[in-house]
């Protein structure tokens, strides 16, 4: 058996020559680092872990960092060969970058180093990513300076924002009358529209306006299809020549609801999805006639390439989703407490109004036959299919919500057809 001390200093040994042998190959004779330095230092920070614990690895780094700054300023006033012209001299200055990566690089090695003595794995994971990052630099580069538009960069600020500040913020139980309304989940829908409409602005920019929103609309769905619609109508009102595509997509992502739903009832009861095995695949097969009709229109129309127009979301259009939501999470609550939960029915006609998969997997968990089953099951799908009518009319307009209503009717209509059928 190999000592775990030895397989530690091993994985050291590995990230140092990782980094290193990137840092030569980018950098050669002009960074003060290369791979053998990189890897000294990475065995320098777990040498330093394994003698002296965290009080001796911070003096290593202390010192790797003062050699580096040292370095940084000997590079930045090196003076000119031998010879050389000041216009030479000028001109090299001028070509010269100041960068601080490599530095920054052997700093973060070192630590890896020590990292290593406690937790291999992370550090090797680090090591790799950074590497990674180092090796990424000219694709990186020109994404941010040529790619990456002012406008997309702030949209990407506020979606950060949104998920990684304001979110955790949020207090995720329920509140308010009758303890309808959940602050965390609704911004949980505000979050889904604003990044459903990112993936349909970037399919857009990678695929066009005839393939990308259609993609987009049915990947879309297996996050949410009510979000989809929504985001879809708000592409479409922005360029009526993409009607016919936001279609589409919206009218696609009923099919991931579909094969979600087979999904949740395969993982929860077996016996209610063979009981609505005919009802979910003639909804699937409606969404897919009626989406098809809409994409063959879209493939025909002529579209402008280039970037999509507008920005990738509207805040304010997801934060009117959400309050459209949570007015309906109202309403529903508070018919649910005056009539109470005696019927299973009423109760999953009333939560279809917000998700149609948690009343699904409710009621397929309740000791119940799968005929009873299927009814209150079928009847959420339907009142869900209301909330997509209601996104699809403030999302996209009138234009938008008449093309997308009659393929949610017809998925609806089908899907109860093939239950009588049963």
């Amino acid at each position: 058996m190999i000592d775990p001390e030895v397989i530690h200093f091993v994985t050291a040994l590995g990230i140092g020559l990782l980094i290193g042998a990137e840092r030569e190959r980018r950098k050669g004779a002009r960074s003060p680092a290369g791979i053998r330095t990189f890897t000294l230092a990475a065995l320098a920070g777990a040498t330093g872990q394994t003698i002296g614990g965290d009080l001796l690895l911070a003096m290593v780094v202390g010192i790797t960092a003062l050699f580096c700054a040292v370095a940084y300023y000997r590079q930045m006033a090196a003076p000119p060969a031998a010879g050389e012209t000041d216009a030479a001299a000028e001109a090299r200055d001028a070509d010269r970058t100041y960068g601080l990566t490599s530095e920054i690089a052997l700093v973060l090695t070192v630590l890896l180093g020590g990292l290593c003595l406690e937790h291999p794995a992370l550090a090797a994971g680090v090591g790799v990513t950074t590497a990674v990052l180092l090796a990424a630099r000219r694709p990186m580069h020109a994404f941010v300076r040529h790619v990456l538009t002012t406008g997309e960069l702030r949209d990407a600020l506020i979606f950060a924002a949104s998920t990684l500040v304001i979110l955790p913020l949020l207090p995720n139980q329920a509140m308010g009358p009758f303890a309808a309304f959940n602050p965390a989940k609704l911004w949980i829908v505000v979050i889904l529209v604003m990044a459903i409409g990112a993936i349909g602005y970037i399919a857009i920019r990678l695929f066009g306006a005839k393939y990308g929103m259609v993609l987009a609309g049915f990947a879309g769905g297996f996050i949410s299809s009510t979000a989809t619609i929504g985001a879809m109508g708000q592409r479409a009102r922005k360029a009526e020549r993409d009607r016919s595509a936001a279609v589409a997509g919206a009218v696609l992502s009923t099919v991931a609801t579909v094969g979600q739903m087979a999904l949740v009832l395969a993982a929860t009861s077996l016996p209610v999805l063979r009981q609505l095995a005919i009802p979910l695949a003639l909804a699937g097969i409606a969404a897919l006639a009626y989406g098809a009709i809409f994409t063959i229109a879209a493939l025909r129309e002529a579209h402008e390439s280039g970037k999509p127009p507008g920005r990738a979301f509207r805040l304010s259009g997801a934060l009117v989703f959400a309050g459209i939501l949570a007015i309906m999470l109202f309403a529903s609550a508070a018919l649910q407490h005056v009539y109470g939960d005696a019927g299973v029915l009423v109760a999953a006609m009333l939560a279809g109004f917000a998700d149609t998969h948690a009343p699904a997997i409710s009621v397929a968990s309740l000791q119940i036959e799968p005929q009873a089953a299927a009814l209150p099951i079928l009847a959420a799908f339907s009142t869900n299919s209301i909330s997509k009518a209601v996104f699809a009319w403030i999302g996209g307009g009138a234009g938008y919500a008449l093309r997308v209503i009659p393929g949610l009717v017809l998925v609806a209509v089908a899907a109860w057809c093939g239950l009588l059928l049963v």
